[in-house]
């Protein structure tokens, strides 16, 4: 299989399995700065490169984190990191914001916390509904102008906006959630994606940990585990999406692998550019999700999984 691929309208080679690092910083229950920084280094040294993050994770603390572990290793480093989703001081939502003023701070702000020069990927994270893509990504190529950002992506958009923002500068990533409870991306955004040479970045491939077969209950989340509010955690949701997880562990007990190498594994069938970004804050879970490089799903484990999956999950994204 494929380990690395080249970024869309870029020199950039990222590995297909990246490192999401959300988690770090906030939304999934306790974290541990120190062991957050030894799990990066570790994945320094297993050679992956493409980490993930956005100025609104920890509201500036998760690309902070990053800035520190990085320090001295940015050769070895593709990073990505976001702008739009606004957090006051401590924490609170403010909405969305695509103005170019905002962009042109918020990227300058991401430069100070990450303690670089230059963002190698720098993505929309969401549209503000009051901005046209067209003036979105037009503030975004003068960054590229600026030389303060290399490459620019966009976040959960759908097919038309993705051309038209293509026709006003190269997009060279589109991140969408994307996993065996989350196949919307399939519908149209492949296809627009191949078409114009775009690289597709998986994120939340294992269903936010469900897909690994880990939650089997809401007993299984921490206090403030933001997947508590989330409509597919509900006790009910999650009895009725077990079905998923049945069907992975079946291919995965056959192979002797775990159902989150099968799970990325399904991922990087799909087409040869792929990538995806599973995240943890733990050394054992980042080995086990590289480990489904090694993992081979033959055209029958495919059919089997299409074949056995439920049609629909229970429950909405967010």
């Amino acid at each position: 299989m494929k380990q690395t691929t080249e970024l869309g309208h870029s020199t950039l080679k990222v590995n297909r399995i990246g490192l999401g690092c959300m988690g770090m910083s906030e939304f999934y229950g306790s974290f541990d700065e120190e062991e957050s920084i030894k799990t990066l280094h570790k994945a320094i040294e297993l050679g992956v490169n493409f980490f993930d993050t956005a100025d609104m994770y920890g509201w500036g603390a998760n690309e902070r984190l990053l800035g520190k572990a990085f320090k001295g290793k940015w050769d070895k480093v593709v990073l990505a990191t976001k702008f739009a989703v606004m957090r006051g001081p401590n924490g609170e939502w403010l909405g969305l914001n695509g103005q170019p003023e905002y962009i042109q701070k918020a990227c300058e702000q991401s430069l100070s916390n990450l303690g670089t020069e230059t963002i190698d990927l720098y993505f929309m994270h969401r549209q503000a509904p009051n901005v046209e893509i067209e003036v979105i990504v037009g503030a975004m190529a003068e960054l590229v102008k600026q030389g303060k950002v290399k490459c620019i992506g966009l976040s959960e958009v759908n097919a038309e906006t993705l051309r038209r923002a293509h026709a006003v500068h190269p997009i060279s990533a589109l991140q969408s959630e994307y996993s065996l409870w989350s196949r919307e991306p399939e519908e149209e955004l492949f296809e627009v994606c191949k078409e114009l040479g775009i690289t597709f970045v998986s994120y939340s491939p294992l269903g936010r940990g469900f897909l690994t077969g880990a939650i089997k209950s809401r007993a299984d989340f921490e206090a403030g585990d933001f997947r508590l509010n989330n409509p597919r955690f509900t006790d009910e949701a999650i009895q009725a999406n077990i079905k998923f997880v049945e069907v992975i562990d079946q291919i995965a007990n056959d192979k002797g692998v775990t159902k989150a190498q099968v799970a990325l594994a399904w991922i990087l069938s799909q087409n040869d550019e792929i990538t995806a970004i599973p995240g943890t804050r733990k050394i054992h879970r980042l080995e086990e999700n590289l480990g489904a490089f090694q993992v081979e799903l033959t055209k029958i484990d495919l059919e089997v999984i299409q074949q056995s999956m439920p049609l629909e999950t229970i429950g909405n994204r967010y």
